[in-house]
Parts: structure tokens; C-alpha cells; sequence
């Protein structure tokens, strides 16, 4: 799990070595002042003449005095650099994190996106890899610096005075044992808190999302009142972790206090009782210089592990989504083009759960020619959404083949198979932008030289395409009367214009494809039904030899394709034209008889 979130340092490696080099530079010199200042009082305040009598040695003073300066400027520099790097290395870490978890999920089935929920992915993004960055600069500065500083300060006490220096090996186990109970209760605390903010994000992210039904239905204090749930669990689980580390803060002071005390009065009785020939005043001055050096060094340790504690989950969490394999992905040798829109699916069995025992979709025979109009009508639930997104492989059968082109899905390029299969989803989507850029999503990518920006003549070849698109699908009726037309700004999600609207703009998108086969889920549902006999009749004239498939409610919609699939639980319950499912099948008359008496829908036309 870690090896797997280090492999995204990548280009920051150099950062990431020099951070804690120059953190060991910082520390060396910051471990050197002790020492000059013991030589300065000792040869320099307290120096003697033959006779004995304390005379000083300026020299000695100024001497040591420029060498403090140069040994705090030295440190001071590393510092800096270690800051620097630090923080260019943990910013640049977070940077591939995000790029890497982002372009995973671009990756993903629709059966992989369904493990996670979409407040979760928006708290991996930014919440724990913002905790992982963290951690990261704190691990590449203090984890080499309290060590050494640790270490060195320890040595260094005890080469001036052994037996005073084992008061600080005493107070560090001690403090240690404090510091591992506090991390240990603060840690459970810790790894409840995250998941927390998934429930926060999902209720500002469902609130947004629904704000016009909010109001519609005056429902803002409803919401208020989910929203402070959910920000009170959160502020309840830190409140509590935060309660344990804050004994953190009153241990340490108690330890550096009663440190300082024992050795300032030890050592203060040895330097009287033997007339400084045990302890000098520079030792004493080294060793208390020394004892804040190691006591803060354990405080840095407790600050590195509570962050380490906060970060654990946050980096779980970010190892789900990296460690999360597509289970759709590209054959060995994948066949790079699509001979055309026939469509053959051969005993098709699917679930959504592999382990699961009832089937979702249950022996699928179907044959569609190139070319062919066919319409798919069953209730709500039937599986028709199902059926044809297994035709994109947006899901993989369990069971049986889909054959595209006489191949199955499975031996197809996932990119080709998709150029050429372009589908209308049932929920229409259109992202902020102008009409145009809108638009320009359908068009296909460059074979060679993908990154060479357009000539002048391909955009206008590109617009060109994307205004008859418009035309096929009858958006061009609204977009015509718009002040700027297709440059006009579409607000994200498409909020600015109308359900019809909003449909035609996504046919069109799709149109720009120049697709084999185009699949319309319920994709007319909004339009009313003189819009979409023209649709319909523009499809027919203007792109034969595409093979379309129509999901509707309405019979009017599918009742002139070529045949129409009559779908029920899951299972094929009719297949063929208008004039024989009106002999042939007992649901399709039910429906067609509601429908066309005035009232009634798919749904309401089983009861009849």
C-alpha cells in the first residue's frame, strides 16, 4: 500500500532526498551552538590567569561568537532549503496523488464506480490526499530531524556528564509511554472521523444538486437539520481525539520543567561542592541547552504521529481507489475497427453481481441487421437501460456474447468500440460551456497527432458537422433563436435550458460521432411528439445506414421502426414489427389500446 502511493513522487524524488539533507545540516549546527557556548563560558567569561583569578579571553569570546553566528546562518540556510524542498515535494506528491486517483477512475465500469459513492470520491480527492501531503512534508522534515537531534543530543550529554545525563534517558521512557497511550486511544478517534465527511459531502453535494426541489417543497430546514447532523458527528469524534492529544502538551512540560530543575540543582551542588573539577558552569549551560534539545525532539515525534494517525485512513481510503482494478479492459490484440451496426446477442445472461443468484437480464436472443430501426418498450424495470448498455460494454455479460460488427465486444479496442456505438444516456447531461463546446464532445479523436492543435480548416469542418447535427436532431429550432446562438453559455448540468432542449443537445452530440450504431435511452421523453416524429424522420433520411436503437414510453415513438422489442422482467417478451405485435403479443395491444385512447402510459397500460 505505501510502495504503491510512493510510486507517485515520481518527478519530486530530488525534493524529496534534499529535504532531509538539508534538515540534517540544520540539526548538525543546531547541535554544534551547545558545545561553542560551553567553550565561550568556559575559555571565554571564565578563563584564568596563572594565579588562578578569572581574568576572561575576549579573544576567545569574539572568536567563538563568530563561529555561533556562521554555525545559526548555516542552520538557518538549512532550513530554508529543507522548507522549500519540503513543501515543493508534498505539494508535487498530492498533485500526482490526485492526477493518479482522477485518471483511475476514468478507467472504471460502471459495476467498478458503483463500490464507491460520489461524496467518497470527493473526500478522497481532497480531504485525505490534502492529510496525506501533510503527513508527507512532515515525514520528509522531522522525521530525519528529531532523530538526529534526538540522538546527537543524547550522545553529547552523555559525553559531558554520564551520570546527569541518565535523568534525561528517565524522562524520555516515561514520556514516551505517555505519548503511546495518548496516539494509541487517539488513533481509533482518528480513523472514525473520515468516513464522516463522506456523509457531510453527500449532504451539501445532494442539496446543491436538488436546491429547486428544496425551495419547491420548502424544505431548508430539513436540510439545515441533516447538515448539522452530519457536521456534529464530525465535530464529536475530533472534539474527542483532540481531547487526548491535547495531554500531549501538559506531559512534555511537566518532563522539560523537572528535567531542567534536577539537572540545574544537581548540577549546581556539583559545581560548589567540587569547585568546578566535576561540572563546570559551560558544561551545566550545554547540558540545559541539551535537555530542551531532546525533550522537543519528543514532542516533534508526538506531533509526526499524531499527523501519521490522522493520515492512516485518509491513505486506506486513497489506496481503495488506486488498487481498484477495471474489470473492463482491453483484450492482448484488440480488433481496431468495427465492420458495421449488426447487432447479435447470443444467449445473454447478466447480473449485476456475479455472486448474485437471479439474473438481471435471462436468455437474450437477438439478431439486428446494419442499417435497422428498432424500438425497445417494457415497464419500468424491465431492464431495457441494461440491455443496450452491454451493446458499448459499458458491462460485461456473465453469460453469452454480444456481437458487434460479427465480433464480440470482448475482441474490440474499448475507445474504437465506442466511437462507433454512441448512446443517448436516460439521465442527459451537458457540462458548463458554450453550446458548441458542448457539441465538440462527440467529435473523435485524431488518429496520428493528437496533440497538434486544428487548422482553421478542420474547425470549420468540425462546427459545419456539429450545426447539421443540431439540424438531424432538431436543436437547431432553439439554438437559432438564442442572442449568440452556439456560442451561447450552457450552466453546468444544463440548468439554463429545458428538458427538450437538453435531450436534442445530447442527440446531436452523439450525431456528431458519425456513429455505426446510436442508441436513444427514453432520450425523447421531453420533446413532445411533433419534435419527435421529426427526429424520427430526419434519422430515417439522413443516416440509413446507422442502426438505431430507441427506448420509449410512447408507442408513437417506436411504432414505425423496422421491429420493436417488447422486453418484460428482464426477458424478450415480443419481437417484431408494429402490425405483428398488435396480433402476436397481449402486452404490446394492452398498451398500444391505452395509449392511443388518450390516457396511459407503458407502465399503466399492463394493468388494462
Amino acid at each position: 500500500m505505501i510502495r504503491r502511493l510512493l510510486s507517485y513522487v515520481k518527478e519530486y524524488k530530488k525534493e524529496s532526498i534534499l529535504t532531509p539533507l538539508s534538515m540534517i545540516i540544520e540539526v548538525a549546527m543546531e547541535m554544534v551552538v551547545p558545545m561553542l557556548m560551553a567553550s565561550l563560558v568556559n575559555d571565554g567569561i571564565n578563563a584564568r590567569n596563572e594565579a588562578g583569578e578569572v581574568v576572561g579571553d575576549m579573544q576567545h569570546i569574539i572568536l567563538i561568537g563568530v563561529f555561533m553566528i556562521v554555525a545559526a546562518l548555516i542552520g538557518l540556510a538549512g532550513g530554508i532549503m529543507g522548507g522549500v524542498f519540503g513543501a515543493k515535494a508534498s505539494t508535487g506528491f498530492a498533485k500526482n496523488l490526485r492526477k493518479g486517483m482522477f485518471d483511475r477512475i476514468q478507467t472504471f465500469s460502471f459495476k467498478n464506480i458503483d463500490k464507491f459513492s460520489t461524496a467518497g470520491l470527493v473526500t478522497r480527492l481532497t480531504t485525505d490526499v490534502n492529510n496525506v501531503q501533510n503527513a508527507y512534508q512532515m515525514i520528509l522534515r522531522m522525521c530525519m530531524r528529531s532523530p538526529m537531534t534526538f540522538v546527537i543530543a543524547l550522545v553529547m550529554s552523555f559525553t559531558i556528564k554520564p551520570s546527569l545525563a541518565l535523568i534525561y534517558l528517565i524522562a524520555v521512557i516515561i514520556l514516551g509511554c505517555i505519548l503511546a497511550f495518548i496516539i494509541s486511544k487517539a488513533m481509533k478517534a482518528f480513523e472514525q472521523a473520515f468516513p464522516k465527511y463522506d456523509e457531510l459531502n453527500a449532504s451539501v453535494q445532494e442539496n446543491v444538486n436538488a436546491i429547486r426541489v428544496v425551495k419547491a417543497y420548502v424544505r431548508e430546514d430539513h436540510e439545515k437539520k441533516k447538515f448539522k447532523t452530519a457536521s456534529n458527528n464530525i465535530y464529536k469524534i475530533f472534539s474527542a481525539a483532540e481531547k487526548l492529544t491535547t495531554f500531549n502538551g501538559p506531559a512534555m512540560s511537566i518532563t522539560v520543567y523537572t528535567c531542567i530543575l534536577l539537572i540545574s540543582w544537581l548540577g549546581a551542588k556539583m559545581i560548589i561542592n567540587t569547585f568546578e573539577v566535576d561540572l563546570n558552569l559551560g558544561d551545566l549551560t550545554a547540558l540545559l541547552s541539551y535537555c530542551m534539545s531532546i525533550l522537543m525532539s519528543l514532542m516533534m515525534f508526538s506531533m509526526i504521529f499524531i499527523m501519521l494517525t490522522m493520515s492512516a485512513a485518509s491513505v486506506r481510503r486513497i489506496n481503495e481507489v488506486l488498487a481498484e482494478e477495471p474489470d473492463i479492459v482491453n483484450p492482448e490484440n484488440p480488433i481496431m475497427e468495427v465492420k458495421d451496426g449488426s447487432i447479435v446477442f447470443k444467449n445473454v445472461n447478466f447480473r449485476y453481481n456475479k455472486d448474485g443468484k437471479e439474473n438481471v437480464l435471462s436468455n437474450i436472443n437477438i439478431n439486428i441487421e446494419s442499417g435497422e430501426t428498432i424500438g425497445i418498450i417494457g415497464g419500468t424495470g424491465s431492464a431495457k437501460s441494461t440491455l443496450v448498455n452491454l451493446i458499448s460494454r459499458l458491462y460485461d455479460v456473465n453469460d453469452g456474447a454480444v456481437l458487434v460488427g460479427g465480433k464480440d465486444v470482448r475482441e474490440y479496442d474499448l475507445e474504437v468500440l465506442r466511437d462507433e456505438v454512441s448512446v443517448v444516456l436516460q439521465k442527459n447531461v451537458l457540462f458548463s460551456g458554450t453550446i458548441m463546446d458542448n457539441l465538440r464532445w462527440g467529435v473523435r479523436k485524431k488518429k496520428d497527432g493528437a496533440n497538434q492543435p486544428e487548422t482553421p480548416q478542420e474547425k470549420a469542418e468540425i462546427e459545419a458537422e456539429c450545426i447539421r447535427a443540431c439540424k438531424l436532431a432538431c436543436a437547431d429550432e432553439f439554438i437559432e433563436r438564442m442572442p449568440d446562438k452556439y456560442e451561447t453559455y450552457i450552466e453546468q448540468g444544463g440548468t439554463n435550458v429545458s428538458g427538450g432542449q437538453k435531450q436534442r443537445l445530447c442527440i446531436a452530440r452523439a450525431l456528431v460521432k458519425k456513429p455505426k450504431i446510436l442508441i436513444l435511452d427514453d432520450s425523447t421523453s421531453a420533446v413532445d411528439t411533433a419534435t419527435d416524429a421529426k427526429i424520427r424522420k430526419a434519422f430515417a433520411e439522413e443516416i440509413p445506414g446507422t442502426t438505431k436503437l430507441i427506448i420509449a414510453q410512447r408507442i408513437s415513438s417506436v411504432m414505425n421502426a423496422d421491429r420493436i422489442i417488447v422486453m418484460e422482467d428482464g426477458k424478450i417478451n415480443g419481437f417484431g414489427t408494429h402490425d405483428e405485435l398488435l396480433k402476436s403479443n397481449e402486452i404490446y395491444r394492452d398498451v398500444y389500446e391505452s395509449q392511443t385512447g388518450g390516457n396511459g402510459d407503458f407502465d399503466e397500460g399492463g394493468e388494462h
